[in-house]
């Protein structure tokens, strides 16, 4: 474990408390809140109420589950590092590289949908374009430095915040006024509590809102991977996880209420961002454009986590020895792990390129996008069951922390079952059902590089 803290210190602890608060706050709003929005109100009626809550609480609880982690030891980089101490080599193996490739994906997806995005401001302009500079772009930012990254990220959160409260004061102003849109369709909480709009497509449209909630909260989770490069993570940490529910009320909750009270869930279209229509329906103009704006800036903020998160975790596996050497190489200047960042940057440039084979921006999305979804699932799982271990063999240690999970044991088992339950929900979708029955093939794949890495290691100690 000397090696592991030697080479975290040498990473530097460059994100304030000002950078991780609006980093918590943007991932919390993830680019399905934008996107998936129309489609999940459309299949799931006023109960996706329901479902933002009850995804939210398990999202909860698995981030106090890993906040009371990562606080017993302050030189663990991520929660790849109390995987391995607590389940072994192996499955850190396992999460490292499943975490990585999940937000591999998800940046794939998020600069895909960039492309789409410029396209409305030049819709003659072939989407890779816009999507390879905006990966180009990201990759530099990260290398610059740590804080660089902050700093992005701090101002991609300020414009998702400012749009999602512009539109809560905008819709609630015209539910108290009563507004009536030119089709004839008055704001009105009544269009919430109507009993009719509640489950239209039934229980199946109510769990098929699920699979896109939970992509909405990909990446609440990436404060457990900068926890080397926090200033005073024992005092920022907690407090960044305890505005969590707060934060899932207003900007999940409160946005939905105002969206189906404004619009109705009858005149909400699934290929369309409700967002847009809402501020339409307020006469203003430029509505659609500043929406639109809005939606890039989410997208290249997810992008920008994913570089920023895969990069870590890749550099996290070198250091335990599960992927090259290389990827461990820090740079002089900047203390930034160059060689992971590349490779990775490369990795996503690959993926990127798959717009020439699916030149349809939203049919790639859909499938990256899911896949990404269950490999985050994974990630979630194995952080619980982590610290259902911790529990069984380090009680001296809980006692101790200060930021206990509540009902610990009893919620991590619940929140277990609910993932599970959210992965048997898949199955019921063709689109989902696909990406689950490929994901097997990446497990197998692992598999046989741990077989082959530990084959190779036997000789080299059986040569010595």
């Amino acid at each position: 474990m000397s090696d592991q803290a030697d080479a975290q210190q040498n990473l530097h602890r460059g994100l304030s408390s000002r950078h991780i608060q609006l980093i918590a706050l943007g991932g919390a709003i993830g680019t399905g809140l934008f996107m998936g929005a129309g489609k999940t109100i459309a299949v799931s009626g006023t109960s996706i109420l329901i479902t933002y809550v009850v995804v939210g609480f398990f999202m909860y609880m698995t981030m106090r589950a890993m906040g009371e982690l990562l606080l017993t030891r302050l030189d663990y980089r991520s929660f790849a590092d109390f995987v391995a101490d607590y389940l072994g080599p192996k499955a850190s193996f396992y999460l490292g590289w499943s975490y990585w490739l999940s937000w591999v994906v998800t940046c794939i997806a998020d600069v895909v949908v960039c492309g789409g995005y410029v396209q409305y401001w030049l819709p003659e302009l072939s989407p890779w374009i816009p999507a390879l500079s905006t990966l180009a772009l990201l990759c530099l930012l990260n290398l610059l430095s740590v804080k660089m990254f902050g700093e992005a990220e701090f101002w991609f959160a300020i414009i998702k915040v400012i749009a999602i409260v512009a539109l809560i004061v905008t819709g609630g102003w015209m539910i108290a006024s009563g507004w009536t849109s030119p089709d004839g369709v008055q704001a009105s909480l009544s269009n919430v509590t109507n009993p009719q709009v509640f489950m239209p497509h039934g229980i199946v449209g109510f769990f098929a809102g699920f699979q896109i909630a939970i992509f909405s909260y990909t990446g609440i989770e990436l404060l457990g991977t900068m926890s080397a490069e926090t200033r005073s993570p024992e005092r920022v940490l907690p407090k960044a996880i305890k505005a969590i529910p707060m934060r899932i009320i207003i900007f999940y909750v409160l946005s939905m209420v105002v969206i189906i009270a404004v619009t109705s869930w009858q005149h909400i279209s699934p290929d369309t961002s409700p967002f847009v229509t809402l501020f339409d329906k307020a006469g203003l103009p430029a509505a659609a454009a500043i929406i639109n704006f809005v939606a890039l800036t989410s997208a290249m903020s997810s992008a920008n986590s994913g570089v920023y998160s895969s990069t870590r975790m890749l550099y996290g596996l070198s250091v335990d020895d599960h992927a090259h050497w290389q990827f461990r190489i820090l740079s002089r200047t900047t203390s930034i792990p160059v060689h992971s960042l590349l490779f990775t940057c490369f990795c996503m440039l690959i993926g990127t390129l798959l717009l020439f084979l699916v030149p349809d921006v939203m049919t790639l999305f859909t499938v990256v996008s899911t896949l990404a979804a269950i490999l985050v699932i994974y990630s979630w799982a194995m952080i619980l069951i982590a610290y259902l271990v911790y529990r069984k063999r380090r009680p001296d240690l809980h006692q101790r922390s200060t930021f206990k999970m509540p009902a610990g044991i009893a919620m991590s088992w619940l929140t277990l079952l609910f993932f599970l339950f959210s992965l048997v929900v898949m199955v019921f979708d063709a689109d989902t059902l696909t990406a689950l029955c490929t994901m097997p093939l990446w497990f197998i794949l692992l598999e046989w590089v741990w077989r082959v890495k530990q084959r190779k290691a036997q000789v080299e100690s059986e040569a010595v």
